[in-house]
């Protein structure tokens, strides 16, 4: 195991979280400018109206993104046991 090997897997290690985390952050971004639009437009400052709106965006997010973060984890979990030999070596 040398310092190119750990930091290529520190690298897609990295680039794996980024992934998984993207859609949710997307959608809690466009959900959070659209109801802010709302509410310069409309002049209510209700709290409550930007975080419930995200949350179950993210939730929906989450659900219809799910299969795919999913797959992508196990994909990334597949290559790191499958490269174990070379992490003890």
């Amino acid at each position: 195991m040398n310092e190119q090997f750990v930091l290529g897997l520190a690298r897609q290690a990295l680039t794996v979280a980024l992934l998984l985390a993207a859609p949710a952050l997307v959608v809690a971004l466009v959900v959070g400018v659209a109801i802010s639009i709302f509410q310069a437009t409309t002049q209510i400052q209700e709290q409550t109206l930007t975080f419930v709106p995200k949350i179950v965006a993210v939730l929906v997010a989450m659900l219809v993104f799910g299969g795919w973060m999913l797959n992508q984890l196990l994909a990334f979990t597949e290559n790191l046991f499958g490269n174990l030999g070379q992490l003890l070596r």
